[in-house]
């Protein structure tokens, strides 16, 4: 059974995990390729099911999101293209992204109906656990790091 899990680095997962909205969230072209299907086919088994996903599930990116999150990370992969040279592949997207948390990552495994969706969406869910412990953990870091921050400036002020 451990093999069976091991479809997906777990480091991967967490890359593709970004905070929009206040919510940790994946975005549609990063769970099918995970899943192993077209950003197409993912969509269109999501719009099949829409009820199943509500907005605090999924939401479709604005234009200034996506343009923001673009700039964040490289979303063009260069492959050959017919003439040998290498080609911007995902240049321009026909419809901006949809995001979904881990919520939606969960129903996605009931949606897609498959062996691997189910395996995958249970690494998925696990990075979003160990993202969540990792936030939690800092948070108490950043805390420390306030006061030590404050103590210093009330310090230099005193000077």
């Amino acid at each position: 059974m451990t093999e069976k899990l091991s479809l997906v680095n777990p480091h991967d997962i967490e890359n593709q995990i970004y905070p929009i909205r206040g919510k940790q969230v994946m975005l549609d072209s990063h769970l099918s390729e995970l899943y192993g299907i077209e950003t197409k086919r993912l969509n269109e088994q999501v719009r099949r099911n829409i009820d199943r996903f509500p907005e605090q599930f999924m939401f479709q990116l604005t234009d200034i999101e996506w343009k923001f999150l673009r700039s964040q990370f490289a979303t063009l992969k260069m492959e050959e293209g017919l003439t040998g040279t290498k080609e911007k592949r995902g240049i321009h997207r026909k419809y901006l992204p949809f995001a979904f948390t881990e919520q939606g990552v969960a129903m996605l495994s009931s949606v897609l109906r498959s062996d691997t969706a189910i395996r995958v969406s249970i690494q998925i869910m696990n990075a979003f656990v160990e993202m969540r412990k990792m936030i939690l953990g800092n948070s108490a870091l950043f805390q420390r790091m306030e006061i030590v921050e404050r103590k210093h400036f009330e310090a230099d002020k005193k000077i």
